[in-house]
């Protein structure tokens, strides 16, 4: 019992120096011998549903981890508004300093990218980059959403009017520039979505004490700037050449979280880059438009040709797997379902060629509608989120070429003789067996059976005949010669 005693009296202590040592261990430590970690993602496309759980998990990892800084490593022509807000939503709550950085050179950030940069706790870019063009894309066809009014002409002096004479001119330069407003121009919807964004961006802007008024810029008037230009009229924090450098700079910065005010010590952390896992690259594969597009082809191709051949069993479980999948992708990507609805409008026109003898009416209104139906089957004007016209195009040439395959065959079958039926009996050649009676009835022999025939014309037994017309079971006939 003593010696029990004393392992405890042993045992606690170590257990407190060892709690104290865990809670007084600085922020960014990794758990490998103390060593302070930046988790690195690389973003180099479109802002879609796959970057917002690559970006998402990112920061479940950081914070897993106790690292110290997040860094995203981006390139983006722009991306989908819904997954740009739910990646900004998760950088604003994220309880890991967020760095994103437009790396390497002669890299962008537009349009959604501009978003995040405003939004994380850090903003960098290398040079040779740029940002801006942050106007929304409408969603649904229209006009651009944003883009700023067109000027109403100004009216003609009249005569004696002061602006002939130079003193309007002098009035509009003493007169402050207006300031630029997209709220005058385009439709109710339009107006609506330019204000949503100029008041999301500045209110990011405020938040990380950044250029407002640039912002609001930037989505009125899809206005850019280069790093350096950007630097300078404080859009971003700094300029830096490559990530150790960006860690190099804002070692002792101070920034804001939702849990208060942190001082990074980022000079000589070890960078760790975090693949996408499997998941997330299946998810950015099959969320490719056109990706989804093929998809949606084979899907209903292998249907097709399962209702052809019942029983083939593999384009069936092919076809099928395949539609699922795209019609999964079609539930996250902005689908225009006037656009799938004429793609399946032509691809029944283009089946219903080869039932219905049409001459090519049929197919050739089927692969117009196919093609109009692809055109505008992801209804949004986002980069990196459109249907490529060379894919469209292909497609097209291919439902041609087949449907002129289709027609060629037809014409070639109905020219050819008949093999089977009693329509193959005429232009059938045959011998009498005897001499036809005073009324042209007799026997003939054709296709080694024996027919009643009747002929308009005397024969005589063994003659050559070619049957004419069948009725019945009997044969109108003729001399062969």
């Amino acid at each position: 019992m003593r010696r029990l005693n004393r392992s405890r009296v042993l045992f606690l202590p170590l257990l407190l120096l060892g709690l104290a040592a865990v809670l007084l261990s600085p922020p960014g430590a990794s758990g490998q011998d103390g060593e302070r970690l930046a988790i690195l993602l690389q973003v180099s496309d479109a802002i879609g549903p796959a970057t917002r759980e690559y970006i998402g998990k990112g920061i479940a990892e950081a914070e897993a981890r106790n690292a110290g800084l997040l860094i995203i490593q981006l390139d983006t022509p722009g991306g989908l508004d819904a997954a740009m807000r739910d990646i900004i939503k998760d950088i604003l709550s994220s309880r890991v300093p967020v760095a994103t950085f437009v790396y390497p050179s002669g890299s962008r950030a537009a349009s959604a990218g501009t978003y995040m940069l405003y939004a994380s706790h850090i903003a960098a870019m290398a040079p040779a980059t740029n940002l801006g063009a942050a106007t929304p894309v409408q969603i649904g066809g229209g006009g651009v959403p944003g883009a700023p009014p067109q000027e109403e002409p100004e009216p003609e002096p009249e005569p004696g009017d002061d602006a002939a004479t130079g003193d309007k001119a002098r009035d509009d330069e003493a007169r402050p520039a207006p300031r630029p407003s997209g709220a005058t121009g385009g439709t109710a919807a339009e107006r609506k979505a330019i204000n949503d964004a100029v008041a999301y961006i500045r209110g990011l802007a405020e938040l990380r004490g950044r250029n407002a008024d640039w912002a609001e810029l930037a989505v009125r008037e899809a206005v850019s700037l280069t790093a350096e230009e950007a630097a300078a009229q404080n859009v971003i924090d700094l300029v830096a050449a490559s990530i150790p450098q960006l860690l190099e700079l804002i070692d002792g910065r101070v920034v804001k979280l939702e849990s208060g005010e942190v001082t990074l010590e980022t000079a000589g952390m070890r960078v760790e880059l975090l693949e996408p896992d499997w998941r997330i690259r299946l998810l950015a594969t099959i969320t490719n438009p056109n990706i989804a597009y093929l998809l949606l082809l084979i899907g209903i191709y292998g249907l097709i040709f399962e209702g052809y051949n019942p029983g083939a069993i593999v384009p069936g479980v092919v076809g099928a797997i395949c539609l699922v999948l795209a019609l999964f992708s079609f539930q996250i990507l902005p689908v225009n379902y006037a656009g799938l609805g004429l793609m399946l409008l032509g691809v029944i026109l283009i089946v219903a060629e080869a039932f219905v003898p049409s001459f090519g009416a049929l197919g050739l209104g089927g692969i117009a509608a196919f093609v109009f139906g692809s055109i505008i089957l992801f209804d949004t004007d986002v980069p990196g989120m459109q249907i490529s016209r060379g894919l469209i195009v292909s497609v097209a040439l291919v439902a041609s070429a087949s449907l002129l395959l289709l027609v060629t065959m037809l014409m070639k079958i109905r020219r050819r003789q008949v093999h089977s039926g009693a329509e193959e009996m005429v232009g059938v050649t045959g011998e009498a067996l005897h001499d036809f009676s005073d009324q042209g009835s007799g026997t003939v022999f054709v296709h080694g059976e024996r027919w009643s025939a009747q002929s308009s014309h005397p024969l005589r037994r063994g003659d050559k005949i070619r049957v004419t017309r069948i009725k019945g079971l009997t044969l109108d006939v003729e001399p062969e010669k």
